[in-house]
């Protein structure tokens, strides 16, 4: 799988959101267990890369944040239905950012889509 989007006030945008809330289903990605907390992940041997982009850099998102939006997508909804390993892309700092740089980004992400197997 691949999932790219912006973050939205340090979080995924709502389109995000309701299309995980719409698809991500109990039956379809993740069963649970009669009498029991623990679910089975229906995703195992499933993979992700999710491309995320900023208005800020990587590393000051994930510093003084705790990088709200990855943690969401990665851990609470895609390897909690079984989905590993989970590769994480930043995109940033978009908004001031030249064209020559928007193009190595893009040479980035479509190397990296060359790679997927």
């Amino acid at each position: 799988m691949i999932w790219v989007h912006p973050v939205w006030w340090g979080g995924l945008p709502a389109i995000t959101k309701g299309f995980i809330d719409r698809l991500f289903l109990p039956g379809f990605v993740f069963q649970y267990r009669e009498n029991s907390v623990f679910i089975d992940k229906l995703l195992k041997g499933k993979t992700a890369h999710i491309i995320t982009t900023l208005d800020q850099s990587g590393w000051y998102y994930w510093l003084v944040y705790g990088r709200p939006s990855v943690n969401q997508l990665k851990k609470s909804t895609l390897e909690f239905c079984g989905v590993k390993p989970v590769k994480v892309t930043y995109i940033g700092i978009v908004k001031d950012s030249k064209e020559v740089t928007r193009n190595n980004w893009l040479e980035k992400v479509e190397k990296s889509g060359r790679n997927l197997r």
